[in-house]
């Protein structure tokens, strides 16, 4: 399984009782799968309500900075981190002795179910995680009702990014009925999309992300005038970053909320 590639099968073998995460996405697919009282600490982000879907549960846990002499004086059996998470850390916690599992980030639905069963083997609660999914499944299902019609959407996030149909976000608009027209500009993954390719594709809504206090530059270009002006004239939608930004099974919510949308559109047309 490559999310336990360099880490140690002995020190894995037992199910661990004092695991460390270190990461946004694995903290929460700790939180969900751990058994009681085997999770030990999650990282501060964890308790961000801009990027965590679980902030109410990580105050329940300590709190990490992902610093190799925080996490080592806490005497973690395991530590779990992502494959972005500070590489020194990861690799001096390793000479130090402590087991880590990197996870791999999640770039599809797919890899909701595999980052889940994953987390499962690590933490040695395969029933937990094995729930998760069926449940996972059986709402995903919930979608998959003919839709006769797919009004084209755009994300639209800092910078002018987009993301295609073979991202998470993607996905996340494919299967709540919405045409993503990152696609049709040959986005498959993600990019830049030019204002004057989104001005011409005149997409029938504009999906962004939500804007962090203070002022970035990154994120002026979601005020441009062309912009505004497709969010003046037709349906816009903002996208709540703790539900989109890991794999895990919060994105079912920002379906929820792409479904509502489309529903909405559709009404207004009919």
């Amino acid at each position: 399984m490559s999310a336990l590639i360099g880490a140690p099968v002995a020190a894995i073998s037992d199910t661990p009782t004092r695991v460390v995460s270190m990461n946004l996405c694995t903290d929460q697919l700790a939180m969900l799968v751990a058994g009681e009282k085997q999770l030990l600490s999650v990282s501060y982000l964890a308790s961000d309500p801009r990027s965590s879907a679980m902030v109410e549960q990580a105050e329940t846990y300590r709190t990490n900075h992902g610093l190799a002499e925080e996490i080592y004086l806490m005497q973690p059996d395991l530590v779990i981190a992502g494959s972005f998470s500070t590489r020194a850390t990861v690799e001096m916690l390793r000479r130090l002795g402590i087991p880590v599992v990197v996870f791999d980030p999640t770039y599809s639905l797919d890899d909701v179910r595999e980052r889940l069963s994953q987390m499962g083997e690590v933490l040695h609660q395969q029933d937990r995680a094995e729930q998760l999914i069926e449940d996972f499944d059986a709402r995903l299902d919930t979608y998959r009702a003919e839709i006769t019609s797919r009004p084209r959407a755009a994300l639209y996030y800092a910078n002018g990014y987009t993301s295609g149909d073979k991202t998470l976000a993607g996905q996340i608009l494919n299967i709540a009925g919405l045409e993503n027209i990152a696609a049709e500009e040959g986005f498959n993954a993600g990019g830049i999309i030019p204002l004057e390719v989104l001005a011409m594709a005149e997409p029938d809504t504009v999906v962004t992300s939500q804007p962090y206090p203070g002022a970035s530059r990154s994120e002026e270009i979601k005020g441009h005038p062309v912009v505004e002006a497709l969010r003046r004239t037709r349906p816009e939608a903002s996208m709540t970053d703790s539900d989109w930004v890991c794999g895990t099974p919060f994105v079912l919510r920002a379906i929820d909320d792409m479904v509502t949308l489309r529903t909405e559109m559709q009404g207004t047309r009919q």
